[in-house]
């Protein structure tokens, strides 16, 4: 029965570990999906600046 518990405490440990973990990756990923939301903020805000420069472009100079 020893043995049992030895292997029943080291999943409960790694069972906290890996919750802790999981935590930590939401987290990075919230933040990443904000920083996402602002550049893409300030993508469409450049574009309506642009197309404003030059509303009769059709192509970019580039085509």
């Amino acid at each position: 029965m020893p043995r049992d518990e030895e292997r029943i405490t080291e999943l409960e440990i790694r069972y906290t570990h890996l919750v802790h973990l999981i935590e930590e990756l939401n987290e990075v990923v919230i933040a990443c999906n904000r920083r996402i939301d602002l550049l893409e903020k300030d993508n469409r805000r450049l574009l309506e600046m642009l197309g404003s420069f030059a509303p009769d472009l059709a192509e970019s100079p580039d085509e």
